[in-house]
């Protein structure tokens, strides 16, 4: 899943939807309703010339350059000091002469991009260096990004391999224009492009015959110059009036009206031109090390290579989607898969790539409101059948979460008019009443009857309500969902696990789909837009060298007959066969509840109690065969009261002498009830628990049983392997057995799309032993709503050393921090402040500043590695097919020009194509080389504790993943509560005021409970 993911991905989401105008949809989804009837009076909504004349959203602005500005202490080992000088000064963007008329929503469009933030006020030339440096003058200190320390790693063997990136060449002396592009009154994004296909087609004299590129908002990139420096045009569509775009439309003079011509004004102004010999810089290796990239050059390209894409499919965010590139496919819920593609332009140490990849998101099915809720509320199943059907309150709410700001059209009459949903109408239609021009009462079911001859069926529903502040109802039944909505709720586990199935291609399938979209229609090499600015995209893969890294040796319990193992396996998995954990628990005080159940499930617990205390054993775990009090049997309802959930739990606990290791919870199915149960049992009652479903208790296999075991023994204070040689035996040049390390993790979680309500939650979590490693203390904070950077850090991080003192009896002598979930725009931001909240955890113990090193880690990107086939005829390479190995770590010509940044696939995909972890270093002052950080990441991947295989990303950024998301478990009930108060509220002013989290109880505070 492609898509899907980014759409947790962490940045701020917004809820607006999406409009295709005109467009019907040729798949087999598409709801017919009997009035539907399309205008066939404009060529530019006629269906047969989609092609020509539907543009779509344009780009995303480009992360901004890594210069940073900080006050803090230098390191020890860095101070120098440098003369000011100004560099890269842009043209502003913004003219002195005010536009000659702009409609008042046009201030809120995306402006001309301005210089970059890192390059505004940049006083001093960064020092050539490889840690991550600080530089002062007078004025100011200024933090730049950690330069590679070397030219890569050399250990392990190579291996050759394909990435899919695609080299970009360009003309260094071609020179850009830059215009700023106003066009008044404001047009929709898609009007914006039809105006600028005419514009170019009749005005081609005064652009100098050039096709400028387009941006969508308010930007044009020309390669040639305009022959005036300001220009004023107008340009007509046949557009209908806002007069005509009333929802019921009057019958007297409609068709006249249709026919009015839209006049828009648009007024060009010069804003700079630049070329590409900088950029050319930046990416040579000679280039100067302080050279910041000239983001305004990438952005103009990105713009031309995005042009022919954006007029022949869907855009949403990066990604670009058609019905063309294999079809669309049903999820349930109302909401369809479409396949696409991603694709972004990025300097690299080969050169300017674009890196292409297969993409996977869920759209809302274009059909008739009715049928969309038949499908997307299971109580409105039958609401065909039942037209005489109205909504309680509740339900009323869920049809108005379901539908708020989806766009429709509407079919009783001819229209291209497209309206957003604002909400529900608190009456039924047949108690609606709306004021005609004269200012006359009429009853909405009567008005449809007497002007178009139609009875309305559903009359006991609301209404959509249309307007943000005035009275302007639709029927429902007389609505269709337009084409081409992303969809923004939070998919079930249904919806993406089959949208999870259509992105899950084998590395040959995957390799073959991306190939097919360079050389296809719609791709990124599909126009000549490219060739107008001298581009020529290569439409071969990238062709590189990886290396793998070797397994590390892991040491296992002393009871068992194995004491160390090597993952010798293809796959690096490992078994504990004869062999026991390396730090087995004792659980003497235990207990288990039940939810639900049948007789025949609830019959087998004793069986279930005897097995996995067996399993234990064999492990090296010792789980008492009797539980403190006899096994508890509670309805499922008790799951949906939490009064009554929390007293079950207690009287437990109190039947135990409050003195409970352990609570095992079997449940009959997945339940809502799991998060009130954990944070009950964490934050109230005080212990850990293990949760499992029936139907898993009914196969009860080794396998199972041992997964279980393990989860348990790490809850409860033990872990499951270690390192047979320790880290500082592996990298003695930094690390010393007596000079402990703390690894540290952070994550932010965010709500869904939709939510624009909840906090999000921050967790930060530190290694509590040394050398090991392999123990971690999480804490978690709730925050303001969507806001990436961690506000409590300094806090989290100075209680994380206190716990680490107390149990080492040391400060740590170095910090190594590994933070997920930050994209490449946010990377300067949370250096700057994030890198200054850990400092300041340690000011607060005198005289200490230990060195540390601030690398983000990163999942959510689209760089994938496949085999390379060295003859595709030859039978010698039967692996073509497989996933790279685990530890094949490519640090060189798809990574960064000169940052600190390699790629590491550390597990083995058994799904789909392995998706390789980027790590990208922005701070270093341990000075690892590029082979000491790779190995010390790769080793510390097998020391997760629920598994016997190596995880896809670095532990302590795993575990901080888990804690953020348990922390999301705890907000669940407010949350809701929180939602049900504002789903009548249209607009906020603010963010509400942040829920704070429960506080963990003192006997769970230092287990990994959340793992």
């Amino acid at each position: 899943m492609e898509e899907t993911e980014e759409n947790h991905a962490n940045k701020k989401c917004t809820t607006k939807t999406r409009t295709f105008n005109g467009r019907t949809n040729p798949h087999k989804y598409h709801y017919q309703h009997p009035l539907l009837q399309y205008s066939s009076h404009f060529g530019f909504f006629n269906q047969n010339q989609f092609q020509t004349y539907s543009y779509y959203p344009a780009l995303l602005p480009l992360p901004p350059p890594i210069p940073l500005q900080l006050a803090l202490t230098p390191p020890l080992f860095q101070n120098q000091t440098f003369p000011s000088k100004t560099h890269l000064q842009k043209v502003p963007c913004k003219v002195n002469d005010p536009p000659i008329a702009t409609s008042s929503v046009s201030d809120t469009q995306v402006p001309v991009t301005p210089a970059p933030e890192g390059l505004q006020g940049r006083k001093t030339l960064p020092l050539k260096g490889n840690n991550g440096r600080k530089f002062m003058n007078s004025t100011k200190q200024e933090l730049v990004a950690a330069r590679r320390p070397d030219s890569g790693g050399v250990e392990g063997p190579v291996i050759t391999l394909l990435a899919n990136h695609f080299l970009v060449k360009f003309d260094p002396t071609l020179k850009i224009y830059h215009y700023n592009v106003e066009i008044s009154p404001n047009p929709s994004k898609e009007v914006a492009r039809m105006i600028k296909q005419k514009l170019v087609e009749t005005n081609s004299a005064l652009l100098s015959g050039a096709n400028p590129a387009y941006d969508g908002r308010k930007n044009f990139y020309s390669p040639v110059e305009f022959q005036n420096d300001k220009l004023e045009l107008f340009i007509s569509l046949p557009i209908p009036t806002n007069k005509s775009s009333l929802p019921f439309g009057e019958l007297n003079g409609l068709e006249q009206k249709q026919h009015q011509l839209k006049v828009f004004r648009i007024n060009i102004r010069p804003v700079s031109k630049f070329d590409g010999k900088d950029l050319n810089s930046y990416l040579s290796k000679e280039g100067e090390d302080w050279i910041p990239l000239p983001q305004d050059y990438l952005h103009a390209l990105d713009v031309v290579l995005r042009e022919s894409p954006m007029e022949k499919c869907i855009s949403v965010g990066r990604s670009f989607y058609s019905s063309s590139m294999g079809g669309t496919k049903e999820i349930g819920g109302g909401a369809i898969g479409w396949r696409g593609f991603f694709q972004s332009l990025r300097p690299t140490q080969q050169g300017l790539a674009l890196n292409v990849d297969f993409s996977i998101t869920a759209f809302h099915e274009s059909i008739g409101v009715i049928p969309y809720l038949q499908k997307r509320l299971d109580f409105l199943r039958d609401l065909s059948q039942r037209k005489t059907r109205s909504l309680t309150d509740e339900e009323r709410k869920e049809v108005e979460k379901a539908l708020r700001n989806i766009r429709v059209f509407v079919c009783h009459r001819e229209t291209v008019q497209r309206y957003r949903v604002y909400g529900l109408t608190e009456d039924a239609t047949e108690n609606l009443y709306f004021a005609d021009r004269d200012g006359k009462n009429l009853r909405l079911v009567s008005y449809f009857k007497d002007h178009y001859n139609y009875d309305i069926q559903f009359r006991n529903l609301p209404c959509l309500q249309i307007s943000r502040s005035k009275p302007c109802y639709l029927p429902m039944e007389l609505c269709m969902i337009c084409e081409g909505q992303k969809f923004l709720g939070k998919l079930s586990d249904d919806q993406t696990a089959r949208i999870l199935k259509m992105g899950c291609q084998r590395p040959k399938e995957r390799k073959a789909i991306i190939d097919g979209i360079m050389r296809g229609p719609v791709g990124p090499t599909s126009g000549n837009q490219a060739g107008e600015f001298k581009l020529h995209v290569s439409r071969e893969m990238t062709r590189l060298k990886g290396r793998i890294l070797q397994p590390p040796k892991l040491k296992l319990g002393d009871g068992g007959h194995v004491r160390d193992i090597t993952p010798s396996r293809r796959d690096r998995q490992w078994n504990l066969l004869d062999s026991h954990v390396f730090e087995g628990t004792r659980i003497e005080r235990w207990a288990l509840i039940s939810f639900g159940g049948t007789p025949d499930q609830k019959s087998n617990i004793p069986k279930f109690i005897s097995q996995l205390s067996q399993r234990c054993e064999q492990l090296g775990i010792f789980l008492n065969k009797s539980t403190i009090v006899s096994p508890q049997f509670e309805s499922t309802q008790v799951l949906n009261n939490v009064t009554l959930l929390e007293s079950k739990l207690k009287k437990i606990h109190r039947a135990a002498s409050n003195n409970l290791q352990l609570l095992i919870c079997i449940m009959e199915k997945k339940h809502k009830g799991y998060a009130d149960l954990k944070r009950i049992a964490e934050t109230s009652v005080g212990v850990v628990s293990q949760c499992c479903l029936y139907p898993n208790l009914g196969k009860l296999s080794s396998q199972f049983l041992a997964n279980l075991a393990l989860k348990i023994n790490a809850k409860v204070g033990g872990c499951t392997v270690a390192l047979y040689n320790s880290l500082p035996s592996q990298i003695p040049r930094l690390l010393h057995t007596d000079e402990p390390v703390i690894f540290m993790g952070a994550d932010v979680t965010h709500p869904h799309p939709l939510d624009d309500v909840s906090p999000s939650v921050a967790a930060v979590v530190g290694s509590m032993n040394w050398p090991a490693a392999n123990k971690y203390v999480s804490r978690m904070r709730s925050q303001t709503h969507r806001q990436e950077i961690i506000q409590d850090l300094a806090a989290m991080v100075g209680e994380l050393l206190d716990d680490f003192y107390q149990e080492v009896n040391k400060l740590p002598k170095r910090i190594i921090f590994f933070r997920d979930g930050v994209s490449e725009t946010q990377f300067s931001k949370v250096l700057k402040e994030e890198l200054q909240a850990v400092r300041e955890a340690c000011a607060r113990f005198p005289g200490y500043k230990p060195p540390i090193t601030f690398a983000v880690v990163q999942k959510r990107h689209h760089t994938r590695l496949f085999p390379f086939e060295n003859d595709p005829s030859s039978t010698q390479n039967q692996h073509f097919d497989e996933n790279i190995p685990p530890g094949t770590v490519v640090d060189t010509v798809i990574t960064h020009p000169k940052e600190f940044d390699f790629y590491l696939c550390s597990h083995w995909g058994v799904k789909g194509t392995s998706r390789p972890t980027h790590y990208h270093v922005l701070w270093d002052e341990n000075q690892f080389t590029s082979d000491e950080l790779q190995k010390l990441v790769y080793n510390l991947c097998y020391t997760f504790v629920r598994c016997t295989k190596p995880v896809s990303l670095v532990p302590p950024a795993y575990y901080a993943h888990l804690a953020a998301y348990r922390g999301r478990l705890y907000l669940e009930r407010s949350e809701s509560a929180a939602c049900t108060r504002s789903s009548s509220t249209i607009s906020r002013v603010a963010p509400p005021k942040t829920t704070p989290l429960p506080k963990l109880s003192e006997n769970v505070k230092k287990l990994m409970f959340y793992c």
